[in-house]
């Protein structure tokens, strides 16, 4: 089990429940517009958020940023110890940075003095497309070995001035690079790890890349917090998020829905049926599983570990609830049926 840290009230690590992270992609001085997508992402279930923090001006919008959200905020900077000082001081929660490129030790040693003064962690953001030239070189490349090495020399630099509130990530674009960086930094360190496949494109690809490097990873007990990165509406990351935990199976928080991908047998349109259950079931917060099933013979059977579900035949289709019939329907109003008994769980 790794050590346990906390970001603004939540915990991170130690066997606390695995969260959700976000960023935005306003421009941070933007104050208003990056309040109203941090909200916009608090209300889909994003529970840790993330700013760019490229210069003062950002810097500076943190306190009224952070005045008005209601998750922890997380400030990402680069190469300046000016900007993590500022937003140190503004409040924030955590901070991103890598402390080998942030200036020299005595740039280092005063982030940390300041973040330990206020009990804000830092996050060692290792990324496999800006490793240090000497472990390029060293490895050939961004190998797993590689991320885990540079990993360790931001923690030894940390270390070296005694601070200990740590989280890393060990990001990279290739999934198999990824999950085996993050497998070895569990076995060579206790530091919650935050969990991420770096630039991984559009919502087609991106979800699928993550769903396999977080997910995976998260199958295996290793994770403690998760940020899936997409070319997109940030919300459609924590979306993306709240579906891989609970694909994994280390959240149960909301519905599950579970459909049979169709067959010569078919004789209703399962496909729009799945589909109108899975909207309709975005309104429902009950952790559940429903089944949407194509087989009005071994559907039930089939699904009998779901809580309820429909099973569809010629013009009609059954009704039933952890495997037992009750009661035939009309296809028309399978759906409203199935919702009706899901008000009654």
């Amino acid at each position: 089990m790794t050590r346990q840290i906390s970001v603004g009230g939540v915990p991170l690590g130690g066997g606390a429940p695995v969260t959700i992270q976000s960023m935005t992609n306003t421009r941070t001085d933007d104050v208003a517009a990056t309040v109203e997508q941090i909200n916009r992402l608090a209300a889909a279930g994003c529970q840790i958020v993330r700013v760019a923090v490229p210069d003062m001006a950002a810097a500076k919008a943190v306190g009224a940023i952070k005045a008005q959200i209601p998750i922890p905020l997380v400030v990402d900077i680069h190469f300046d110890y000016r900007l993590a000082l500022e937003c140190v001081d503004a409040g924030c929660d955590k901070v991103r940075i890598n402390p080998g490129n942030i200036g020299g030790e005595d740039k280092v040693r005063q982030v940390a003095d300041a973040c330990r003064r206020r009990g804000i962690p830092i996050r060692i953001g290792v990324n496999g497309g800006s490793l240090e030239k000497p472990i390029l070189a060293r490895y050939g490349g961004a190998t797993p070995e590689a991320l885990v090495e540079s990993a360790f020399g931001h923690i030894r630099l940390l270390e070296k001035f005694d601070f200990t509130d740590i989280c890393v990530s060990l990001k990279s674009s290739s999934v198999p690079v990824t999950m085996a960086a993050y497998r070895l930094m569990r076995e060579k360190s206790d530091y919650p790890l935050h969990l991420g496949v770096t630039e991984t494109g559009t919502p087609r690809m991106g979800v699928l890349k993550s769903a396999v490097g977080i997910g995976g990873l998260l199958a295996l007990g290793i994770g403690d917090t998760v940020r899936v990165s997409l070319s997109a509406d940030p919300v459609e990351e924590v979306y993306a998020a709240k579906d891989i935990l609970r694909a994994a199976g280390v959240r149960r928080d909301g519905p599950e829905l579970v459909a049979c991908p169709t067959c010569g047998r078919t004789r209703i349109d399962l496909i729009g049926l799945a589909n109108e259950v899975e909207r309709r079931l975005k309104d429902v917060d009950k952790p559940i599983t429903v089944a949407v099933m194509g087989c009005a013979v071994n559907g039930p059977g089939e699904a009998s570990a779901a809580d309820v579900g429909i099973a569809g035949g010629a013009g009609e289709g059954l009704l039933f609830r952890r495997g037992e019939i009750v009661k035939k329907v009309p296809q028309e109003a399978l759906v409203d049926e199935l919702f009706a008994l899901i008000e009654e769980l």
